[in-house]
């Protein structure tokens, strides 16, 4: 029975055997590029490094290749924009040409409606500035014709001469006329002037003998008035005397100087005082004041004693914190400690079972055939 069992293979296993070859294969092979010291570069594969090498070629040559075809259609483009830059040069300049033959053949400067503007022969063909003093041409605006500038100049000229002269004439005779009127004027005046003199001294002479009934009248009338006044005055300063006893008495006797404290009493209330009237405080308010500033001063330094008791306990509190939270850093730091030891131990360890796995590896390779490895290997696995 275990020879027809050898004997049969499944093709499953025939994969399974052609898989492990494969692998043991490809071990042996990076096993033998790995530890060749001879082709070993730091650990580095060459071969894998050649593909990128290529591959980085085949890349660049790419981008070349892609680069020069981008070139190649820019200078096509650039070839085509100059061609059409050139037509549209030639067509703008054929427009040009042909707007100027069209300018010069219908649109002459003699067929402007503005051409009178800038004629060079308007001089030539214009009037004369005026042609007479009622031109309509000359509207105020044009400043062609001024007062003493008309035509008839000299014909106008000569008729304001011989009416100057006549004016001169007639202003002559009026003064003549004026100068006789003035020195009749003058005679009547003093005649009238010796009346009125005459008049006005009888007029003086009455007024000073009334001036001096006036006077005496006035004199006699000041005396009585200015002894009147003395009366008066007399009455007048001994009232004063007796108003200004009275009121020193009363302001002795007053609230005012007696400072009496009734008086800035308020009718608004037993609590509320008149400040024009307030003489100041009480004597017993005065020590209603100093014992409440008293109590307020106990009251002070007992709220300082507590808040001083407060950040005691609070700095007591935080003591205390700070110290578990160092005890607890320590306690993780030894834990910390602790289990990197272990840590550092199973590490060594198993890094001393590798190495002896390792070297138990290359030897039993180095030792044994490939050949009789793989057949080993296949009669022990069927």
């Amino acid at each position: 029975v275990g020879s027809q069992t050898m004997a049969v293979a499944l093709p499953r296993d025939l994969q399974q055997d052609a898989s492990l070859a494969r692998r043991r294969h490809a071990e042996l092979c990076r096993q033998k590029r790995v530890f060749n010291a001879r082709n070993r570069i730091i650990g580095g594969d060459t071969e894998a490094w050649d593909i990128q090498v290529h591959d980085q070629k085949i890349k660049e040559a790419t981008e070349k290749a892609r680069h020069e075809t981008f070139a190649a259609e820019m200078r096509q483009n650039d070839k085509i924009v100059c061609i059409l830059e050139n037509r549209k040069k030639r067509d703008q300049k054929n427009l040009c040409r042909a707007l100027s033959d069209f300018q010069q053949s219908f649109q002459k400067p003699e067929t402007r409606r503005e051409f009178d503007l800038s004629d060079p022969l308007a001089l030539k063909k214009d009037l004369p500035a005026r042609q007479s003093d009622n031109d309509i041409r000359n509207t105020i605006s044009g400043m062609q014709k001024f007062m003493g500038e008309d035509l008839n100049f000299h014909e106008r000229k000569k008729f304001q001469e011989e009416q100057n002269r006549e004016w001169s004439l007639q202003q002559q005779r009026e003064w003549k006329n004026a100068r006789a009127e003035q020195k009749h004027a003058e005679a009547f005046y003093t005649e009238t002037r010796l009346q009125f003199d005459e008049t006005a001294s009888h007029l003086q002479e009455l007024e000073s003998a009334t001036r001096k009934a006036v006077c005496a009248s006035v004199k006699e009338f000041n005396k009585s008035q200015a002894i009147e006044s003395a009366e008066r005055k007399k009455q007048e300063k001994t009232q004063e005397q007796e108003d200004n006893l009275a009121e020193i008495t009363n302001l002795l006797h007053g609230d005012l100087l007696s400072e009496n404290p009734q008086q800035a009493a308020s009718s608004f209330g037993p609590h509320r005082v008149v400040p024009d009237r307030w003489k100041g405080m009480t004597q017993e308010q005065l020590e209603q004041i100093r014992l409440v500033q008293k109590q307020q001063v106990q009251e002070k330094l007992r709220l300082q004693e507590e808040e001083r008791q407060r950040d005691l306990d609070w700095d007591r509190r935080w003591i205390q914190g700070a110290r578990a939270t160092l005890l607890f850093e320590r306690q993780q730091q030894r834990q910390q400690r602790d289990l990197r030891r272990a840590l550092d131990s199973s590490n060594l360890s198993l890094a001393k079972e590798q190495r002896l796995q390792k070297k138990y590896m290359n030897e039993v390779y180095t030792n044994q055939p490939t050949g009789d490895y793989f057949t080993q290997f296949n009669t022990g696995s069927r």
